[in-house]
């Protein structure tokens, strides 16, 4: 397949010790006749993700295989991944996902967005690929505001549920923008790209039609992260916001995300420090900071229940499949 073809597609997949999961995600891209490439990164694995990948090779000459020495994150592995394509069209596939059968033949229709992402799947790591029902597409665009308060977590979620979108990206307008991933992020990476391109006028549609595959398990529903990616990522926002060119309505956007991260991060720090010290030092080094007071009072009693909910959910029945957009049955 020629990989300049304008609908062509590049599938990048970033990898962390990922070989019990990769075969699936990279034989469901490679299926898919719309996909010119697909670029596996091993980001510094201690297991056999880059052979189980190779393994999985349907002999097209489509998929290439990549292996970082050292673990550099989803970032940089993305970054790597574009920069070793050429494909005008650049999807992500998570390497414990899939995409779900002749995804891309709806996905692509149209030319009128510079991103384009579609419904998302949840089902359980045991859950093979269900018969999905087949949604109207009702097609809607994002704009900065919206995208943003989605990305801003509810009371029973880890993060806004927007965040879980999968868009394929228009090449020629990460490079007209100088945009990559920002390759300090280990936590929000997906966010802060595609904030920044809605910032600089991205078109961003959202159909409803489903075609990828979300495996959820019970360990990821914690959003375990370190302390410092969230610091990290509230820091990224208020780089944002110190752009000259940025618009002040924008600007008001990004600082609610910000102090939304802030509190997040200000509650994971007194975690730590009374992990590490005990419940006085914990109480001292956050009276010295008043600042982190409100984020910490929330967070504590909202961390509890929430945990508290999803250990019932998931002891009651496995996630799944459900879906991340309401939708209403195509008519044939």
């Amino acid at each position: 397949m020629d990989s300049s073809a304008p609908d062509t597609v590049c599938v990048i997949i970033a990898a962390k010790d990922a070989s019990d999961t990769i075969a699936r995600a990279t034989a469901s891209a490679l299926r898919e006749r719309e996909v010119g490439e697909v670029v596996v990164v091993d980001d510094g694995s201690s297991d056999d993700t880059a052979g189980e990948a190779h393994r999985s090779d349907d002999g097209t000459g489509r998929l290439r295989v990549l292996r970082l020495s050292r673990n550099r994150g989803p970032a940089f592995a993305r970054n790597h991944a574009i920069a070793n394509s050429t494909a005008p069209l650049i999807a992500v596939l998570d390497a414990d996902d899939f995409f779900l059968p002749g995804r891309f033949e709806t996905l692509l229709t149209g030319d009128d967005w510079d991103f384009v992402a579609d419904n998302v799947m949840f089902v359980g790591a045991e859950v093979g690929e269900p018969n999905i029902p087949r949604f109207a597409p009702e097609p809607h665009f994002l704009d900065l505001h919206t995208f943003i308060e989605g990305n801003i977590a509810r009371r029973g979620l880890s993060r806004g549920e927007i965040g879980f979108l999968k868009p394929v990206v228009r090449r020629a307008f990460l490079d007209r923008h100088g945009l990559r991933y920002n390759e300090e992020l280990r936590l929000g990476e997906d966010y802060d790209l595609y904030a920044r391109a809605l910032a600089q006028g991205a078109r961003y549609k959202v159909v409803r039609a489903c075609g990828y595959g979300a495996v959820v398990r019970p360990d990821s529903l914690s959003g375990r992260h370190a302390t410092q990616d969230l610091k990290r990522l509230w820091e990224a926002d208020e780089a944002i916001m110190r752009s000259p060119t940025l618009p002040r309505e924008a600007k008001t956007h990004f600082r609610r995300h910000a102090h939304h991260i802030r509190a997040r991060y200000e509650l994971r720090r007194f975690l730590d420090v009374k992990a590490g010290s005990g419940l006085m030092a914990a109480i001292r080094d956050a009276y010295v900071r008043p600042m982190s007071l409100p984020g910490i009072a929330g967070g504590v009693l909202a961390d509890k229940t929430e945990s508290f909910m999803r250990r019932r959910a998931w002891s009651a029945s496995p996630p799944g499949p459900r879906y991340l957009l309401e939708g209403r049955l195509a008519m044939d």
